[in-house]
């Protein structure tokens, strides 16, 4: 699978739930210390740890948070 298909699926999954969170990406930012601005415009590759900390933020497991879009 090609690299930015990927991210791209990676921006919408996480503006999605941001949104349905409710949160702003300032909150989210806040709340976790990543920059979901540039997350979400799919141009930011992220480390597994990030992808962890997010999968957290929104209360999902990796598998949970992977099981759509990719």
């Amino acid at each position: 699978m090609e690299t930015s298909f990927l991210l791209l699926n990676l921006a919408t999954r996480v503006k999605k739930l941001r949104l349905a969170k409710g949160v702003s990406q300032e909150e989210a930012n806040n709340a976790t210390g990543i920059h979901f601005g540039r997350l979400e415009q799919g141009k930011r590759d992220v480390s597994f740890t990030t992808l962890y900390k997010i999968a957290d933020y929104f209360e999902l497991s990796l598998t949970e948070f992977l099981s759509e879009g990719f």
